[in-house]
C-alpha cells in the first residue's frame, strides 16, 4: 500500500471517529466541532468562533446557545474589555465521550511512546505542518 493511500484512510477514519463521538455526545456534528475548539484554542468571541467554523452569525449563537444548554460552553466577560463577552469550554464531556475518546487514545499512546526520539520529532513537525496547511486552506474569510 502507497503513503497516499494510507493517509487518506487515517484522514477518514479521523473523521468517522469524530462523526461518532458527535454522536455519543448527544449534539450535533458542528456543535462538536465548535467544543473541540474551544477546547483547544481557549476563549473565543462569538465571531471568532464562527469566523473558524464558517458560520453565519446566526447560525453561530446558535450552536453557542446549544452548548450552552448542554453545559460544554458559557459565556463570559473578556476580562481584558469587560464590554466584550467570551465563550469558553466549561471542562464538562457529555456522558459517555471520555471513554469513548480513551479508546483511541491509550492505543495511538502506547504507539507514539513506542517511537524514538528521531520519531517522535518527525511526528510532531508533520503534525505541525499538516496543522499549518489544513489551517490555511481553509482559512477564514
Amino acid at each position: 500500500m502507497d503513503l497516499s493511500t494510507t493517509y487518506r484512510r487515517y484522514l477518514a477514519a479521523v473523521v468517522r471517529f469524530h462523526l461518532v463521538g458527535a454522536d455519543v455526545a448527544g449534539i450535533g456534528v458542528t456543535d462538536y466541532q465548535a467544543a473541540s475548539l474551544l477546547d483547544a484554542e481557549g476563549p473565543l468571541t462569538s465571531g471568532e468562533l464562527g469566523r473558524l467554523l464558517r458560520l453565519s452569525p446566526s447560525a453561530t449563537t446558535r450552536a453557542v446557545d446549544r452548548l450552552i444548554a448542554a453545559g460544554i460552553a458559557e459565556r463570559t466577560a473578556d476580562p481584558s474589555d469587560r464590554r466584550r463577552t467570551l465563550v469558553r469550554h466549561t471542562g464538562h464531556m457529555p456522558d459517555g465521550l471520555l471513554e469513548f475518546f480513551e479508546s483511541a487514545r491509550e492505543p495511538i499512546g502506547a504507539a507514539i511512546a513506542g517511537l524514538s526520539d528521531t520519531q517522535r520529532e518527525g511526528l510532531e513537525a508533520y503534525l505541525l505542518a499538516a496543522t499549518e496547511a489544513y489551517g490555511e486552506a481553509v482559512k477564514p474569510e
